[in-house]
């Protein structure tokens, strides 16, 4: 028998991504998607599910506990998959309240709701950013401490503890992930990837933080939407299982610019070093041992061939993200980079 399923930020990167896979491996699942559909929230990732009417679209804000309460109440939920968030590091430096608004206040919301519904389950999908940075040698684990160092991932980390304290004060069936840094097809393109991806399409500038230096594990989304299915049928609740990519996915900022720019045939003069973003965590990586040793994921997709196949769908899907790239984007990304590129 089928579940009724919500994902909420259903119509961002990560999340619409998880609704094609759900629809594709997990057929007889109802699915509802909610999303605000903020400058990142982009219903035309979802066209062929809607259309074909393998899932319902709801417009909604996760603040809003009148309306999330109705929902819930309608619907009875067997399984919430909670990715809304405010997630851009940079646009957290530049205000923070949007990011504890959504990110702390929301959640809350979603797990209030959630508790009115017998046996719902609450998978929270989080971000190793809480954990902090991390030095040149090991691996943040599932019991590292939380040590966030941006408004974003301090605004993760207080919505990982009220899931945990729902989790022993009211006794709710919830589990958190804690994902590295993801990449993939449908990923708005301020991020570092489809950025700079697309930036060499139109023979713009990437503009490089720092040294170049600072180290992030990658993981294609589909890896961690497999993970995230995973952990939503056979996880422990009450538990946090870090997703990531440890053997092959660590990369310096400068390598992956490099890579981007030699697979599209440009020039490496397009690399524009610029001033370092504020408190810039040095290094991002988590071991996966508890995620395989109790459920037996493990990455699938090597670096080299993901980020050539994510490279082949923005050249391939060049409408959807010229259309993105102006307006309300292009005022932040002058904002937020016109000022350091002319500091470097």
């Amino acid at each position: 028998m089928g579940k009724k399923v919500l994902v909420t930020g259903g119509a961002g990167f990560i999340g619409s991504n998880l609704v094609h896979l759900i629809c594709e491996q997990r057929p007889d699942w109802e699915v509802t998607v909610i999303d605000i559909l903020s400058y990142a929230g982009n219903i035309k990732n979802l066209d062929n599910q809607i259309n074909s009417g393998q899932i319902q679209f709801i417009r909604a804000d996760i603040r809003d506990l009148d309306q999330i309460c109705r929902i819930f109440e309608q619907e009875k939920f067997d399984l919430v998959f909670h990715l809304a968030a405010e997630s851009h590091v940079d646009r957290s430096i530049h205000s923070a309240a949007d990011f504890v608004t959504t990110n702390v206040l929301g959640t809350q919301v979603l797990l209030d709701a959630a508790r009115t519904v017998e046996g719902c389950r609450f998978v929270h999908i989080s971000t190793d950013e809480v954990y902090g940075s991390l030095g040149p040698e090991g691996f943040f684990e599932e019991t590292t401490p939380l040590d966030p160092t941006s408004p974003y991932a301090a605004s993760k980390a207080a919505s990982d503890l009220l899931v945990l304290a729902a989790v022993k004060t009211h006794g709710l069936d919830g589990v958190i992930t804690r994902c590295t840094n993801n990449y993939g097809p449908y990923q708005f393109p301020e991020k570092f990837i489809p950025l700079f991806i697309t930036n060499v399409m139109e023979d713009k500038t990437l503009p490089l933080y720092g040294d170049g230096m600072n180290v992030r594990s990658w993981i294609h989304v589909s890896d961690h939407n497999r993970a995230l299915l995973l952990v939503a049928e056979k996880g422990r609740a009450g538990e946090v299982y870090n997703i990531g990519s440890e053997v092959d996915g660590e990369k310096t900022n400068k390598e992956v610019a490099e890579s981007i720019v030699k697979l599209l045939g440009a020039s490496t003069d397009l690399i524009q070093y610029v001033t370092d973003r504020l408190a810039h965590d040095r290094r991002y990586a988590v071991t996966t041992q508890k995620l395989s040793d109790e459920l037996g994921w493990t990455p699938t997709i090597e670096f080299n061939d993901g980020i050539k196949e994510t490279l082949q769908w923005y050249v391939e899907n060049e409408n959807w993200w010229r259309e993105i790239k102006s307006g309300q984007y292009k005022d932040f990304y002058d904002k937020n980079y016109s000022q350091r590129l002319s500091a470097s």
